[in-house]
């Protein structure tokens, strides 16, 4: 019974006060407030920096990090970059052209990185399709920052993984023989298409020559229409190109 009554003389434990407590240890109560505003100016410009040097189209070959504290794993060379765009259609460009949105956690890892390595990252290139770049006119972004002697620090990735198939799709765009293989298949099928006796009541073999000769121009000649028309190009001349119609 003595005991039930001590239990209840002990006051509960209010959690605010214990902070409050801890607050007033390490901080001057008069002066938190302007501390709080100070960190959150900070803050701000921090993030605002890093917007623009995102948006900046200046060239910058390296950036001062401490090379001890990055992750070998994060780290790649200009001709594997190279190697993926080509074989995917994908392009290499400053962040500046891209027009997609950076998501909040990319942002953070940069904040994260500059105060690790206490260095201002410049320089951001990105990994992405064609549509998600602002191209002058002449589904997968990773974002980079230079190290120099074109190695690369991947910074963050975001986004939806691509489509299983795209490589192999885009095999066919990679350079003007892969085309003309492609227009070639597609002239194969399109000829076996073709309903005997449309065109003559006797089949052999000099005439489904003669249709494949017929049906391979006409593709061939819509494929040119639409390269020149829209200023398509190969994989291996887009990766790394600002332009449209590179």
């Amino acid at each position: 019974m003595e005991l039930k009554k001590r239990k209840m003389i002990l006051p509960r434990t209010n959690i605010q006060n214990q902070l409050n407590k801890l607050r007033a240890k390490n901080f001057d109560e008069s002066t938190w407030a302007a501390q709080v505003a100070n960190v959150l100016k900070k803050d701000a410009l921090h993030k605002e920096r890093i917007l623009k040097n995102l948006e900046d189209n200046t060239v910058v070959s390296a950036n001062d990090f401490v090379f001890d504290l990055l992750e070998t794993k994060n780290i790649y060379h200009i001709d594997q970059i190279k190697k993926i765009c080509i074989d995917y259609r994908l392009r290499f460009l400053n962040s500046k052209y891209f027009k997609g949105k950076l998501p909040k956690e990319a942002l953070f890892e940069i904040k994260s990185l500059e105060k690790r390595h206490g260095t201002e990252l410049k320089g951001f290139k990105i990994i992405a399709p064609s549509k998600l770049f602002k191209l002058e006119n002449a589904d997968d972004p990773l974002l980079f920052a230079p190290l120099g002697n074109d190695y690369f620090y991947l910074i963050h990735k975001w986004g939806n993984d691509l489509h299983p198939l795209r490589k192999r799709i885009m095999w066919f765009f990679k350079s003007f023989e892969n085309l003309l293989i492609l227009t070639f298949i597609v002239s194969l099928l399109l000829t076996f298409m073709i309903p005997d006796g449309l065109f003559t009541k006797q089949n052999s073999t000099s005439i489904f020559i003669m249709e494949f000769l017929f049906m391979f121009k006409s593709v061939a000649a819509v494929v040119l229409f639409y390269g020149f028309a829209l200023g398509k190009n190969f994989n291996t001349a887009i990766w790394n190109s600002k332009y449209f119609n590179a």
